[in-house]
């Protein structure tokens, strides 16, 4: 505790005796400050207890002094010493009076106590409370890194929240609460998302002081990069001590180092999973296996997914794109206590690997139905896969990227193309310039006036090569019909007998949109 008037007018050397304002020697004295001037008001901070023998004040004069006594507290002045026995036997009425009516702690300093014994009382004070503060702020950073190391950031928090009398809670690089103490301020934290996403779009380090109906919480970022790796909250009733302070500190630190892996370290196990998915690709899971370790748990034997994500072009995003999804679905895996394999392959390509129906997919499903498009991502997914089929779900993952990007989609699955149908395929710019000119040359010849080939090759396929039914379709002699497919073969040359001929056509037409006129 800092010293008070109280605490001053206790202390047995002083002798101090209260004239006036007992009802406020709980406050706080942030120094002592002797001033004879008739107006001090200009060299005060506030916080100060002003000591002075009236040697230049109108002391006698009531109005004076109370117009005095006002300007010193709306300085701030927490306290007036007044010497007697130098300038004045004993303190002037007026002044007395003045003191009282403004409610000012008036404390009357005996001959024999010098000011400065005042002000080195103080000093002393303050020296041992801020003594204190460090020595309980060293002690705090003490007990929270043995948590950090024996518990882990849930501990972390847990201490924190006990050493500020408040609660605390720790978010992820989503802004979602990863852990929270006590447990009571779980709703508290969660509802405290927005500000942890706005922290999180500036560049780390950043702070921001929230105000709520009940408590005061300051939020930190952890990170030591610009971009923010994770946020810390700190409930309180009232703004931080010095001791508090301390311990927010030393506890920003620890979670920076528990959220922030070295360069280091993720190179390394950039290597080594880029080197698991290697052997997988090339179908060896055993000795897959045998690399990875327990690094990915039962990830390899278990039915997984791959995801194969890419910048989606345009705009360039204000962050890599890629690194921002793989932290979410690291963070997602996390938070669910499952395996993931992330492999950036480069600026241009993420592969992941994770379990099939697992918090990293759904993770994966809503980051794209929320923020792939503005983050720049175009994402493919597979199929569920076995540990030996990780080369044929790397392709399902390629083929539903290629057609995420077609459509414009985020996200497109392999399954969904599966149960889909081939003709949006068909919109692709490489087979439209196919299909042109597959038709080309017929349509020419129908350009003449010598015939409707088109139509004709398009009423005989959707009949499925029925004469009578597609001569009727076209108002014409079945041998009309034939004289026409005949004159299709020979300028296309190419046989109707063959079933890849017929399918390239129907394709072709569907392609141009023919088949449908």
């Amino acid at each position: 505790m800092p010293p008070t008037l109280a605490s001053l007018v206790q202390h047995s050397a002083l002798k101090l005796i209260v004239r006036a304002g007992e009802d406020r020697l709980d406050t706080p004295v942030r120094w002592a400050h002797v001033s004879e001037l008739a107006d001090p008001v200009p060299y005060m901070e506030g916080g100060e207890l002003l000591l002075t023998t009236a040697l230049t004040l109108d002391a006698e004069d009531l109005e004076a002094m109370r117009r005095y006594v006002r300007r010193l507290l709306g300085a701030g002045v927490v306290g007036l010493g007044f010497a007697v026995g130098v300038n004045y036997e004993e303190i002037p009425p007026a002044l007395l009076d003045a003191a009282r009516e403004e409610h000012l702690p008036l404390l009357e300093v005996p001959r024999r106590t010098p000011f400065l014994a005042i002000s080195k009382a103080v000093s002393a004070a303050i020296s041992a409370d801020q003594y204190r503060a460090v020595t309980a702020g060293f002690e705090a950073q003490r007990e929270l890194t043995r948590a950090a190391l024996a518990e882990g950031p849930e501990a972390v928090v847990a201490r924190l929240a006990a050493h500020v009398d408040g609660w605390a809670a720790l978010y992820d690089a989503s802004g979602t609460v990863v852990a929270v103490s006590p447990e009571w301020a779980a709703r508290r934290a969660a509802r405290l998302t927005p500000d942890v996403e706005r922290l999180r779009e500036r560049p780390a380090p950043a702070s921001a002081v929230v105000g709520g109906t009940d408590d005061r919480v300051e939020l930190q970022s952890l990170g030591t990069g610009r971009r923010v790796r994770g946020a810390l909250a700190v409930g309180t009733g009232a703004p931080l001590g010095t001791a508090e302070r301390y311990a927010v500190h030393s506890a920003i630190a620890l979670l920076t180092l528990t959220t922030e892996r070295s360069r280091s370290l993720q190179a390394a196990e950039q290597r080594l999973g880029a080197a698991v998915l290697r052997l997988m690709l090339a179908g060896q899971p055993e000795p897959a296996r045998a690399v990875a370790g327990d690094l990915y748990g039962g990830l390899l034997d278990a039915p997984y997914r791959l995801l194969v994500a890419e910048p989606a072009g345009g705009e360039p995003a204000a962050e890599p794109p890629l690194p921002v999804l793989a932290e979410a679905l690291e963070a997602a895996a996390a938070r669910a206590g499952e395996a993931v394999l992330t492999v950036v392959e480069s600026a241009q390509r993420l592969v992941v690997l994770a379990g099939d129906g697992g918090a990293v997919v759904a993770a994966c499903e809503g980051y794209a139905e929320r923020e792939a498009e503005e983050a720049g991502v175009v994402v493919g997914l597979s199929a569920p896969a076995g540990p030996s089929a990780a080369a044929a779900a790397y392709k399902q993952a390629e083929q539903a990227l290629s057609v995420a990007r077609r459509r414009g989609r985020a996200l497109v699955e392999h399954e969904d193309l599966a149960a889909g149908s081939v003709l949006p395929l068909l919109a692709d710019d490489a087979v439209r310039a196919f299909a042109d000119g597959m038709l080309r040359a017929l349509r020419e010849h129908d350009a003449t006036g010598r015939g409707d080939l088109v139509a004709s090759l398009r009423a005989w396929l959707s009949r499925h090569g029925q004469w009578d039914a597609a001569a009727a379709d076209l108002g014409v002699h079945r041998h009309t019909l034939r004289y026409r497919m005949r004159r299709v073969e020979e300028i296309l040359g190419r046989s109707l007998d063959d079933p890849d001929v017929r399918m390239e056509l129907w394709l072709a037409l569907k392609a141009t949109g023919e088949d449908a006129e």
